[in-house]
């Protein structure tokens, strides 16, 4: 009975105990609604009240002869390798499997191996960077005299007579950062004492290196709250290059014939996309998932946790096929089956969370009144008004163009994990609109890839089909957001329906029970995470960080702001956004058309939705559809169109308070002229830049998408480390200034570092000899100091607030 009563209790409640609840929050608050512009400036997520902070995903690559790259010495001399060998030569496995797999070694002798850990002589990680590696051994980190790792020999082997390291890329910073801070000849303190603390900041589990904020920004009047958090990451991003330098000389890496590099990049590579076809899941998982030796006291659990997501993602993209035909888009028992190991996790992104002062501060005080109903409550609502605006993000602030060849466009492949994110019926309008989008049509009829690649490229070759260009493939090939059931949707306000959720898609074999909830817009939980927010997780490649990122953040807190001003203003509650799959599938297909480019989509005419309904109300060129009965059609550009124009009009006094309008006017540019000013239509003129082609369906999809990997390993990344360079020049002046007359430890640390030396001056004389890769030793462990010397001011004055 007691527990039947609790469960009760985490329940939403009717309507009208919701209005009395949003009067507590509200007092909780401080909202003062004695004055429209009292209301708007005391809202949560508003100017004073919004923070900021990032996870970076970066794809890594160690450039370098066969003999001397760890990802095909581990392959060669595996037994399953040496097995499969021993079985093609025996008959039992197609010769085919061991030809492509040795080929692939060959071509990749001397060029990019990504996500090759790497690996160099234990001797040179000085007394505190062997301390580092020691403890994340430790099978609990939180036991001084736990025992190591059951795998702790992985990371060790011997080489030339001495023993070896062999770790991850990821790993390899947080190393190269405690051996540069950690260094016993005269380090100055602050240097030391922030680096240390940077450390936990390098938190890996997945293939790729990951990075989140040394320090939250806040939106203090001071510079936009977008400018801040691209700033801090451009210097995050920076100090990372830095690591890699430094690693390459102290660590032998370069003398060793291992060549780093980190950078901004999506969608997984393709070869190693190649290398996943001819190996078993299994084996995907010794050579790519992470160890997590970083951020976790068990890291071996978190790496047990990973591998069940691997294969959950895996079976679920099995799963998908059966799920294609329920819904009629595949129509035979042809089939190409998806690989039994899923390569989605290779995908990187970048996640941008909000958080506000107010709900976290009433989360921490229990007199507050404040529940985590109240919270998960509103946070659900907020998200599903936040749904509705994640168009104007695709493809305009980030983007990861990506071309599909005729003879990969079957629809088990390209549609990823869309049916278990869709209904059936969005599914199937946008197959058919996205094979038209791709003319796939031979004399009338429409025509898909067969399955045996040689006559699907005699066929392309024959009619002339190239297949399509889509300006986000990462969002089209991710696990983005699950969809509610019918008895237990995702974001109805109830503490238990993440869990219930979870256990009906285990139930079905599209999830499991352990893993986080994938959403595009996840709620950011006090007593999970230390503050009260939401994390937006859809953002792949920023081609210009200060412009598109910090834009993109900027309107985040624009829209945050507009969906608390709906809810507290009781404008909209959860009942005028029916929590069912149908709607949840009505609103969220618009973004997946968005990212593969197809330019209309289908809404009921009367849609149960009322807040879609609304802005359908205000989009013009909409019609009624002439193929499905009692729907409407709508173009996606004019739905971006009516969603600025919404926040204009009904958050005028939104975008007055957070001077706005310079993010709405850049918005409209990327929406209306997209090849000059959206990332997608940047970065796909980066990518081209150099080949001859403008456009491009001109070029082979492979050869795109290779040169698209050359454009993010190259050009953008150069064009990253300049915009660092730039930006770090500005924190040189303010650490310069500080030294001089706020804090005397800074000074001391920059005559220690420098000597007499001018600060801006040495930063001029370095730049060119680092963005040159040719940087003595010496001056990048100085370089490392004063990054960490810029970063602590930061972190100091937030801890200090």
């Amino acid at each position: 009975m007691i527990a039947a009563i609790k469960r009760n209790d985490n329940k939403v409640p009717a309507l009208s105990g919701m209005a009395r609840r949003l009067d507590r929050i509200s007092a909780a608050v401080g909202l003062d609604d004695q004055t429209l512009d009292s209301f708007v400036r005391t809202l949560p997520f508003m100017a004073g009240d919004a923070t900021a902070g990032a996870e970076n995903e970066f794809q890594a690559v160690v450039a370098g002869k066969r003999e001397n790259i760890d990802l095909a010495r581990v392959i060669e001399t595996s037994n399953y390798y040496r097995n499969l060998v021993e079985q093609a030569r025996t008959g039992e496995t197609p010769q085919r499997r061991v030809m492509v797999l040795e080929r692939l070694l060959k071509d990749k002798d001397g060029q990019d191996w990504e996500n090759s850990w790497v690996w160099f002589p234990r001797r040179v990680l000085n007394r505190f960077a062997n301390q580092v590696f020691n403890k994340d051994l430790k099978a609990d980190k939180s036991i001084p005299a736990s025992e190591y790792r059951r795998d702790a020999a992985c990371f060790v082997f011997e080489k030339n007579g001495e023993n070896q390291v062999r770790v991850p890329v990821s790993y390899l910073l947080k190393l190269a950062l405690a051996d540069a801070v950690g260094d016993d000849n005269g380090v100055p303190e602050p240097i030391k004492t922030w680096g240390e603390k940077m450390l936990a900041h390098f938190s890996n589990d997945n293939s790729s290196p990951e990075l989140f904020s040394f320090y939250p920004v806040k939106s203090d009047g001071s510079g936009s709250l977008g400018e801040k958090l691209a700033a801090e990451t451009l210097l995050r991003f920076l100090l990372t290059q830095a690591l890699v330098a430094y690693a390459g000389h102290k660590f032998e890496l370069n003398e060793n014939g291992q060549k780093v590099k980190v950078f901004f990049s999506a969608t997984p590579p393709g070869d190693q996309k190649r290398l996943n076809d001819v190996i078993s899941d299994a084996f995907y998982r010794e050579l790519f998932m992470s160890p997590c030796l970083s951020g976790w006291d068990r890291g071996e659990d978190k790496k047990e946790y990973m591998s069940v997501c691997h294969k959950v993602l895996s079976r679920s993209q099995l799963n998908a096929v059966a799920q294609l035909k329920e819904a009629g888009i595949i129509n035979s028992n042809l089939v190409v089956l998806p690989n039994t190991s899923n390569i989605s996790l290779a995908n990187n992104g970048t996640h941008i969370s909000l958080g506000s002062v107010k709900l976290s501060r009433c989360m921490s005080d229990p007199g507050s009144g404040i529940t985590a109903l109240d919270e998960k409550y509103t946070g659900d609502l907020a998200i599903k008004i936040w749904e509705h605006f994640l168009p104007l993000f695709a493809t305009t602030y980030s983007a990861a163009p990506h071309r599909i060849d005729f003879q990969e466009f079957h629809p088990e492949r390209v549609l990823g994990f869309m049916p278990h994110e869709l209904t059936h019926t969005h599914l199937r309008m946008i197959w058919r609109r996205w094979k038209k989008k791709a003319h796939l049509k031979v004399m009338g009829q429409a025509l898909t890839p067969f399955g045996p690649v040689w006559l699907d490229r005699l066929i392309a070759n024959i009619f002339r089909l190239k297949g399509d260009f889509v300006p986000d493939g990462r969002l089209i090939d991710y696990f983005t957001s699950v969809m509610s059931t019918f008895q237990s949707p995702a974001l109805n306000g109830s503490l238990e329906s993440e869990a219930d959720l979870k256990k009906d898609l285990t139930d079905m074999g599209v999830f499991d029970g352990r893993m986080a909830l994938y959403q595009l817009v996840r709620l950011r939980k006090y007593h999970q995470m230390g503050y009260s927010g939401f994390e937006h997780r859809y953002f792949s490649v920023f081609e210009d960080v200060a412009r598109d990122m910090g834009k993109a953040a900027d309107l985040q807190v624009l829209i945050t702001a507009l969906a608390q001003k709906y809810i507290y203003s009781r404008q909209i509650n959860h009942a005028m956004i029916p929590d069912s799959p149908a709607v949840e599938s009505e609103r969220r297909q618009i973004f997946f058309c968005t990212a593969i480019g197809i330019p209309t989509f289908f809404v009921k005419t009367r849609t149960r939705n009322q807040f879609l309904a609304k802005i359908l109300k205000n989009t013009d060129r909409t019609r009624h559809s002439h193929r499905y009965p009692g729907y409407t059609r709508v173009l996606v550009r004019e739905y971006q169109r009516a969603l600025i124009s919404l926040i204009q009009t009904e958050g005028a006094d939104l975008v007055a308070a957070l001077n706005g309008s310079s993010i709405l006017d850049d918005l409209d540019n990327r929406i209306n002229s997209p090849q000059t000013h959206a990332a997608w239509g940047r970065i796909t003129q980066g990518i081209l830049e150099g080949s001859g082609k403008h456009k491009p369906m001109s070029m082979k999809g492979s050869l795109f998408n290779a040169n698209a990997e050359n454009y993010y390993g190259r050009t953008l990344r150069q064009a990253h480390i300049s915009q660092g360079f730039d930006l770090l020049n500005k924190a040189f002046e303010q650490i310069d200034l500080w030294a001089r007359y706020r804090d005397a430890s800074y000074g001391q640390a920059l005559g220690q570092i420098l000597g007499s030396r001018d600060i801006l001056k040495f930063l001029k004389s370095m730049r060119q000899d680092f963005m040159d890769e040719t940087c003595a030793p010496e001056t990048l462990k100085k370089f490392i100091y004063l990054m960490v010397l810029a970063v602590s001011r930061e972190m100091q004055a937030w801890q200090e607030n």
